[in-house]
């Protein structure tokens, strides 16, 4: 049994990691309320916007299609994981690392993959493979659309030049502050809608559908590209949080073991040495 010393300094020591993961908590359920607001009233607006732009898609010829619907050979693939610039945060940014590689091991094993990380871990992860052409962690310290866009229209160029053949981006979506769901959308090239019925949609368009698709797709990508990281920032407060939580109920699982344990080391010291009085006073007596 360790001496009451050393059950001392580990007792210290867990209380104090209590106390900051404690803290963390907090932290982490303050941030993820902003961010569970911002990405619940954007979805309705993403989601009717993809939704039209789909529709719109689908009525169109195949000669008037998007430059951005381009359907080549697949030869080169681009994938974006979007992952936290800090730990802490249980399976969050593990999954994301587990499904692009399951990708570019599997789905993608005969095409050449390259990643473009959006997040420090994501890049940690993947900068040993000498295949990630960019890294932009920076967005995280003032996450705006404008500044997604950016990123946005950078993978939008590279596939209109034809660097890359596909694009998709890989986050967890949020679900609740527990719950995380890894999601994998292609971002490039457009997905065709696809319907069991005839698109029918009864309108006169002003200008003609060609160009108003032409103007909603840049617009369409970019917010695609912004729910998915809005959803993954989302998702790492919630993830912290509840990891947070988890170890700060082991940390005082441990604490309360360690005051057991020591209580008994210390009782049993009292013991030896009131028997080792005793028996000294009997020696006397004797």
């Amino acid at each position: 049994m360790a001496n009451l010393k050393e059950i001392r300094n580990r007792i210290s020591s867990v209380s104090s990691t209590m106390q900051i993961t404690s803290a963390m908590k907090m932290v982490s359920a303050a941030k993820l309320k902003k961010a569970q607001d911002a990405i619940t009233a954007m979805r309705p607006y993403a989601d009717k916007l993809t939704e039209l732009l789909q529709s719109l898609s689908a009525t169109l010829d195949a000669d008037s299609g998007s430059k951005y619907s381009d359907q080549r050979e697949v030869k080169k693939v681009l994938l974006v994981p979007i992952t936290s610039n800090r730990g802490l945060a249980g399976a969050f940014n593990s999954n994301i690392i587990k499904e692009v590689t399951r990708l570019a091991a599997g789905k993608y094993a005969n095409q050449d993959v390259s990643y473009l990380a959006i997040g420090k871990k994501g890049n940690d992860a993947f900068k040993k493979t000498n295949m990630v052409i960019d890294n932009k962690s920076e967005v995280y310290d003032n996450l705006t659309f404008d500044n997604v866009a950016e990123i946005a229209e950078m993978l939008m160029e590279k596939f209109v030049d034809g660097e890359f053949d596909k694009i998709e981006i890989v986050y967890n979506k949020f679900k609740n502050a527990a719950t995380q769901i890894v999601m994998t959308e292609q971002f490039l090239p457009i997905v065709a809608f696809e319907s069991d019925s005839d698109v029918n949609l009864d309108y006169i368009f002003e200008p003609s559908k060609a160009e108003i698709v032409e103007q909603l797709i840049p617009k369409s990508l970019k917010t695609q590209l912004y729910k998915g990281i809005r959803d993954s920032f989302a998702s790492e407060h919630g993830a912290r949080m509840t990891a947070m939580h988890k170890a700060t109920d082991n940390a005082t699982e441990l604490r309360d073991q360690l005051k057991l344990t020591y209580n008994k080391a210390r009782q049993a010291s009292i013991t030896n040495e009131i028997l080792e009085i005793v028996g000294g006073a009997e020696a006397l007596n004797n």
